[in-house]
């Protein structure tokens, strides 16, 4: 998912010691995508061992995930199920995107110009079956929990959260406030660092915090409101309609008061019907979620660890072992259950 209503938010800085004993349901599609667009070679080949498999994601998830659980930080992977059919048209649109980027980094190789190389090839990214697979096995490994949501991710994520199961949602999406998270926090899983684009320069990058209901407040609209104006901009699930972005749709439901009215009011070109509005709605306000879940944290099985890690795709036991010593915290996590 991924609506472009981040405008609107006020979000608060903070940093790792104010999420201490948090426990932070992370989507796990999520990260995936932005280890797989961020760790990369100079132009552009992701991580890859001797039998070319991609290790990009593994080396993500091992060194980000050390990071939490060394600043005390309690991480849950939800991972997405199957997608809802109304999903199917951004998926297909999402896989030529793709395969344009990836003809355009082989002409971008050809031609030697590495920079527009590697800005194409973070376009490239694929999370397949066997990726995740492969995450699941190295979080087993590490001790670390998972979920298996039903369908979307971020919407098992939110409704943990919502249940009080969870401190925060962890993703760059801003979609789980749409379905309903009270707090997300942004930038928890990268490196500390981005690349400003278009400049061979780097800025210096904070996690952050978006509470739903303050956010709600100032902007003068509900919930249900909210997903309303997401869907006159455009979801994963509709196009949206031509012209409107998130100030026009926030004017606009502010003053109609729902999609419906705004629409017929306003018209509009590829407008959905009112039926599409109903279950594009109840994707985001009744989300298909699972209450069949449990998880705790486990001392990580270090021979485990190193077998996934270097057994199967090289990664040298004298760079892995000093990153394990950051999984002492989890003893702590063992013996304190309680999320505050």
């Amino acid at each position: 998912m991924g609506v472009d209503i981040g405008s609107l938010f006020r979000s608060e800085k903070i940093s790792f010691n104010d999420l201490h004993d948090r426990v932070i349901v992370i989507d796990a599609h999520n990260v995936l995508h932005q280890f797989l667009s961020s760790i990369r070679q100079r132009d552009g080949t992701p991580l890859k061992d001797s039998k070319g498999q991609i290790t990009s994601h593994l080396s993500g998830i091992f060194h980000r995930t050390a990071n939490l659980v060394d600043a005390r930080i309690r991480p849950v992977y939800v991972f997405d199920g199957k997608p809802h059919p109304l999903k199917a048209k951004t998926i297909q649109q999402r896989r030529e995107r793709k395969e344009k980027a990836e003809k355009e980094w082989k002409e971008a190789l050809e031609a030697g110009d590495l920079a527009k190389a590697k800005t194409k090839a973070q376009q490239t990214s694929r999370v397949t079956d066997e990726i995740i697979q492969q995450s699941k096995e190295l979080l087993e490994s590490l001790g670390i929990p998972y979920i298996q949501a039903p369908s979307e991710g971020e919407a098992q994520a939110s409704y943990m959260v919502k249940k009080g199961d969870g401190y925060a949602v962890g993703s760059q999406d801003f979609d789980c406030l749409l379905v309903g998270s009270p707090i997300l926090v942004s930038n928890l899983t990268s490196s500390g660092r981005r690349k400003l684009p278009g400049k061979e320069a780097y800025a210096k990058v904070y996690p952050k915090q978006i509470r739903l209901k303050p956010n709600l407040k100032s902007l003068g609209i509900t919930h249900k409101q909210l997903v309303d104006m997401a869907i006159l901009i455009g979801t994963d699930f509709n196009d949206g309609i031509r012209g409107i972005g998130p100030k026009k749709s926030l004017k606009l439901i502010k003053k109609v008061g729902n999609i419906e009215n705004a629409i017929a009011t306003f018209g509009g070109e590829n407008a959905p019907t009112f039926e599409e509005i109903k279950e594009i709605r109840k994707i985001f306000l009744e989300p298909n979620v699972t209450e069949d879940y449990t998880f705790e944290w486990f001392v990580p099985d270090n021979e485990k660890v190193l077998k996934v890690l270097c057994d199967k795709h090289q990664f040298t036991k004298e760079r892995i072992e000093p990153i394990l010593e950051k999984f002492s915290n989890v003893e702590h996590m063992m013996k304190q259950k309680t999320l505050f």
